[in-house]
């Protein structure tokens, strides 16, 4: 099962495992009694990750999804707008290549085997180029922005992430703090071990919201701005692809299998001298 995991969720589930079991040392000492001599000091007692999480209370559950989510979401995406994904020196080779020797409707079916935005934007131009230079652009641009678009709605998963780790941190705290005054209420101010318990559970919850949230709008800023400046470096690669093209050669030609719907009317098959207006 963990074979068929892909790479960023491994990493994101190998950080978390290693962050909770980090251990965190916590010495707690009672003071001694007025009139005698303080005991021996213990040994410190080493509270791991997971010990702390586990006091947040269930609310952990659901920010701990988001927090797997969100190392797989970074992971992912910076993957995804590298130059090696985005425009692959092979392929890029490839296309050039059959550009130079004019084997278009060749440079379809190899910007077809290999799916990626490079080649997608490619492809989907060659299917234009005997409708003229104006609309072979226009179609160029239509695919770059779909490639942006397909990235785009991933990062904005981390603005999600961002806004919500708080408010079920802030859940946590609300929980933890009807829980506090419940123990105080039974037990009164005498006994403190419960309401210290529901506090670190409120201290926590909230911790934790922020400390998901903080990292994921960071993140989606710096990757929404990484993938503005990898999409202008798209743009500019298919572009040149196209400069110089010989549009007029290619008039009326369909290089490519793009599927067309749009056929004459059925009236105008059956009669051709039957004008539009009747």
């Amino acid at each position: 099962m963990y074979r068929n995991l892909s790479t960023p969720l491994r990493l994101a589930i190998i950080a978390l495992t290693m962050w909770f079991a980090f251990p965190i040392t916590l010495v707690a000492q009672e003071p001694a009694p007025a009139g005698q001599t303080a005991p021996a000091k213990k040994a410190p007692h080493k509270k791991t990750t997971w010990d702390t999480i586990k006091q947040g209370g269930i609310v952990m559950i659901p920010i701990g999804i988001m927090s797997v989510f969100t190392i797989y979401l970074v992971i992912d995406i910076y993957l995804r707008t590298s130059n090696k994904r985005l425009v692959p020196d092979e392929e890029l080779d490839k296309a050039r290549q059959l550009f130079m020797a004019g084997d278009y409707v060749n440079c379809y079916q190899v910007m077809k085997a290999v799916p990626c935005a490079f080649n997608n934007c490619i492809k989907y131009g060659l299917s234009f180029v005997g409708k003229g230079k104006e609309q072979t652009e226009e179609a160029l641009l239509v695919e770059v922005g779909r490639e942006n678009n397909r990235l785009q709605n991933r990062i904005n998963y981390l603005s999600v992430i961002g806004v919500c780790a708080p408010m079920v941190g802030l859940v946590g705290t609300v929980v933890g703090m009807m829980g506090a005054f419940s123990s105080l209420g039974e037990s009164g101010a005498g006994d403190t071990t419960k309401l210290s318990e529901h506090i670190g559970e409120v201290l926590v919850a909230t911790a934790s919201g922020l400390f998901i949230a903080i990292p994921a709008f960071m993140f989606f800023y710096i990757l929404r701005n990484r993938l503005t400046a990898q999409m202008h470096w798209l743009e500019d690669e298919v572009t040149n692809m196209f400069r110089n093209m010989p549009y007029d050669h290619f008039y009326g030609l369909e290089i490519g299998e793009e599927v067309t719907y749009a056929a004459l009317p059925n009236w105008v098959e059956a009669d051709p001298n039957v004008s539009l207006a009747h």
